[in-house]
């Protein structure tokens, strides 16, 4: 692989993206959306939904630019940010005028703008998704969310996805092929008395609307790119303007039959999944297996694209993701640090041959997408690789090559613990077999699976352990959602198994009340937000009648995100050797720093006592390793006894798994969070993800694959999430890049490890970027799941990356 070759016009689009700091504002989106309720006041949402998306689709301003060769923009300026004002306009009105001074996540709103904002937002005002949920929330609900204890505000200000279209099938079908089978499904549903009612009739239509309405729009692209074309003046542009249109007015009906066009459909659906709604996570599955039949024809076998042209087209791909944004709130967006969309694209794994056995699935089109990655080394797309025993070492060894340029990508996904952990669901053997990544390291079968495998609302385990500590009180508000009688302040714990039990206690009620929570929004969205083009490309959606909220997937899991999951096993080690069988500090004394933030002397003292002396998850060390597991099973345990608002309607499943894919949630989760028996001081970052603590994993990698391995990885299928850091100086040698991959080997083949993810910069670059960020706009790191530009992130949330431990080979 040559990664240090990069076409010219791919290097100055990239150079145009990351140097606009703070994106503009589109209020196209929210203004045709407003047009189309306002005059339809008493349609059925589903039909208002699909005349809303094709009015936006037939009135946007569309452009063609940086002589790109994937076209399709979401909004009416490079990198601007739609609103999408159904969901909420509460945080909008509140924060309108202070969007540019937002830190990491600042955004330029012109005059105009503004006052279309303003003149729009009080329609809307009682009628957003928000607003019903908080209808419906108990007094208690709301005071817990309140408290910030349990977060589920993204769920409600943003559409759902966290899923993969299926585009194996719209590749085969194409846009038509699609419409005939809405065609078809209307008439069954005509003549079946049976299923034959309202709402199966308004989804059917509305389905057909929104595909009719994409083709249209698809046209306009190949209308302006003729135009263009007969305007262009260099000649090699004006060939690829024509190819374009050509491509635009075939697929807009047409299956594809080039990899060109079939790659421009799917960026076509792609985009306008995030048009129809802002909700993040939309991946685009296993392309190298998809589009492999395409590029196999067009690069190895008919010569009519050389393979240095099907990287560039891959590029310019990746780079259109780029341009894709969200606005979220303030505070939203401090868990969303770096503005994320996590749109992944898998690569790697097994496929089934023809007697169904399971072979390595890496082909020529996986070693085209990781290069183009590896040559552009921007954050979209968010790259994953399926590991399995097999996988080819030539693939992993590349690889690590493109880790070595220090993006944070690929990361590893394990089969050997995703698939049969999806058989044993439910899942059939062949649709495991297909998994792919979704958004950060959540895995989905494409194109069968139901919204969010993952970024149902988020529990904060650090919160709810020091409530369990002191009479059911959150440290934080001084509230008490769940008293009971134990508490360090009393010193009337009578031994460890008492404070297990306060814990447990505690745990499963804020997990039924966040499945609680879940369940409002989900009813919310379901009745005020349907996302129709969406549903259509699910499985089986069409053939139910029925849009993915209402049942019409094949399967539908979904999993919360708990953060601090270090913090806790590091806690209850304390707790358990140093209070109750070392004696070394009384549950007062504890009580006392804790609420003093460990200030003056005496508090230090005993916070490195706390440090020091109990032993620290991510070391393999068996004490606190399995503590941090029993904490863990009374969570899980009681989560699979919930079900979601789908369960019973259709899919298989229903039902709820762990996750620990916290995105940057861990700093302001922490920002809220006082003083932890771990010896973490108040608002300090909680540890992210799956991973250790920052500074307190100090034996090394293989340590730290060891405690993680102790979790019950089979039960988390949300995501086991852990980010490890290493020094550059790590991949210099051929010896290096062989023991890396001896390494990841081994946590996946013995310790059975669910997933791992490097960064390989060292403090001094991550320093000198805060100091000069202007010089260091290009600086991509690994975040959480996903990877940002680092002078995009605010300070804290640099400040979190800089301080997790470096480790050595």
């Amino acid at each position: 692989m040559n990664l240090d070759y990069l076409p010219l016009r791919i290097q100055k689009h990239k150079e145009v993206l990351i140097n606009i700091i703070k994106p503009p504002v589109c209020t196209e989106r929210a203004v045709a959306y407003t047009r189309v309720y306002q005059k339809n006041p008493t349609l059925p949402v589903m039909m208002k939904r699909a005349l809303a998306l094709s009015e936006h689709l037939e009135t946007r301003t569309i452009w063609i630019d940086n002589d790109e060769l994937i076209i399709g923009n979401q909004a009416s300026y490079l990198r601007a940010a739609p609103i999408f004002p159904e969901y909420t306009v509460n945080w909008l009105a509140n924060e309108i005028d202070a969007l540019a001074d937002r830190p990491g996540a600042g955004f330029s709103l012109s005059e105009v703008n503004k006052n279309t904002l303003k003149e729009i937002i009080p329609f809307w005002q009682g009628k957003t998704v928000q607003d019903q949920c908080y209808a419906q929330f108990t007094d208690e609900q709301k005071a817990i969310l309140d408290s910030g204890i349990i977060k589920a505000e993204g769920n409600m200000t943003s559409g759902d996805a966290h899923l993969a279209i299926n585009n194996k099938k719209l590749l085969a079908k194409g846009l038509d092929g699609l419409l005939a089978d809405v065609k078809l499904q209307k008439q069954l549903v005509s003549h079946n008395s049976e299923e034959s009612h309202l709402g199966n009739t308004q989804f059917l239509d509305a389905v057909h609307i929104v595909i009719e309405a994409v083709q249209k729009h698809i046209k306009r692209y190949a209308k302006l790119a003729a135009e263009m074309a007969h305007l262009e003046t260099r000649a090699f542009r004006k060939r690829e303007l024509v190819v374009i249109a050509e491509n635009c007015n075939h697929i807009a009906h047409q299956k594809p039959e080039t990899f060109w066009q079939a790659l421009q459909l799917c960026y076509f659906v792609q985009l306008i999944l995030q048009i129809e709604s802002n909700g993040h996570s939309v991946s685009f599955g296993r392309m190298d297996q998809y589009l492999y039949p395409f590029y196999k024809k067009d690069v190895e076998q008919k010569n009519q694209l050389t393979r240095g042209f099907a990287l560039e087209l891959l590029q310019s791909c990746w780079l259109k993701l780029l341009e894709v944004n969200k606005i979220r709130s303030g505070t939203h967006s401090k868990a969303s640090a770096g503005s994320p969309l996590y749109q992944n694209v898998t690569i790697g794994g097994q496929q089934l041959d023809q007697q169904g056995y399971p072979i390595d699935a890496v082909n020529s089109l996986s070693f085209a997408i990781l290069e183009s990655c590896g040559q552009l080394r921007s954050t979209q797309p968010n790259l994953s690789v399926r590991y399995h025993q097999n996988i080819c070492q030539d693939f992993l060894l590349s690889c690590l090559t493109v880790v070595k340029c220090g993006f944070g990508m690929p990361a590893f996904n394990n089969d050997q613990i995703v698939i049969p952990a999806f058989i044993d669901l439910g899942v059939s053997r062949e649709d495991a077999y297909n998994y792919a990544a979704i958004g950060c390291i959540e895995t989905a079968v494409p194109g069968k699976w139901g919204y969010r495998c993952t970024g149902m609302s988020f529990l904060n385990f650090a919160r709810v352990l020091l409530a369990a500590l002191d009479e059911g009180k959150d440290a934080t508000t001084q509230q008490v959602f769940l008293a009971h009688e134990k508490s360090l302040n009393k010193g009337n714990f009578n031994n460890f198994d008492e404070v297990m039990s306060a814990w447990q206690q505690q745990v499963q009620y804020f997990t039924r009340h966040s499945v609680a929570i879940d369940a409002v929004v989900d009813t919310a969205l379901e009745q005020l937000a349907p996302d129709i083009f969406c549903s259509a490309l699910v499985d089986d959606c069409i053939s139910r009648a029925k849009s993915i909220k209402e049942g019409g997937s094949v399967y539908d899991w979904v999993s919360g995100l708990q953060v601090g999951i270090a913090n806790l096993g590091n806690s209850l080690a304390v707790l358990k050797q140093l209070v109750f069988e070392q004696e070394k500090v009384s549950q007062p004394a504890l009580a006392k720093a804790l609420a003093d933030n460990f200030n003056g002397i005496e508090g230090e003292q005993l916070r490195q006592v706390l440090i020091n002396y109990a032993s620290k998850y991510g070391n393999d060390d068996c004490d606190v390793d399995k503590l941090l597991v029993q904490a863990y099973d009374m969570y899980i345990d009681e989560l699979t006894q919930h079900k979601n608002t789908r369960f019973g309607r259709g899919p298989i499943g229903g039902g709820y798994y762990a996750g620990t894919s916290s995105i940057s949630a861990n700093v302001p989760f922490g920002a809220n969070t006082m003083a932890t028996p771990d010896g973490r001081k108040a608002y300090a970052p909680l540890a992210e993800g799956a991973s250790p603590a920052s500074g307190t994993d100090t034996h090394g990698p293989t340590a730290v694959y060891s405690s993680i391995a102790k979790l019950p990885t089979d039960k988390i299928l949300g995501g086991v999430l852990l980010n490890q850091k290493l020094t550059p100086g790590t991949l210099e040698t051929e010896q290096d890049f062989y023991k890396l991959s001896m390494l990841i080997r081994t946590f996946f083949d013995v310790y059975k490890g669910w997933h791992v993810q490097y960064n390989i910069v060292s403090r001094e670059t991550l320093l000198a970027a805060q100091a000069n960020p202007q010089e260091y706009r290009d600086l991509v790191v690994r975040v959480a799941g996903y990877s940002a530009f680092f002078t995009a992130l605010s300070v804290d949330a640099q400040n979190d990356i800089i301080a997790r431990t470096e480790h050595c080979l």
